[in-house]
């Protein structure tokens, strides 16, 4: 039954259902991968030791849209 099931059918597979059920969702993913590259590329530059500094929250936590007034909805 799955002896002509390649790694390309699975891709093809995969693409699909991600179309159909995950469009909506592809920035918010995009942006947290980065988001979490960015991250890591600190951590592993900081465990090195190359530049000595630690990573900042403002380094690695995204900015955000609004202004943070302190009162909540």
């Amino acid at each position: 039954m799955w002896q002509g099931f390649t790694g390309w059918h699975a891709l093809i597979i995969l693409v699909v259902i991600l179309l159909l059920f995950g469009a909506p969702k592809l920035p918010a993913l995009a942006r947290s991968l980065g988001q979490s590259m960015k991250i890591l590329k600190t951590e592993v530059r900081n465990d090195k030791g190359e530049d000595g500094a630690t990573a900042t929250e403002a380094e690695v936590l995204p900015k955000s849209d609004e202004p943070n007034t302190g009162k909540s909805a």
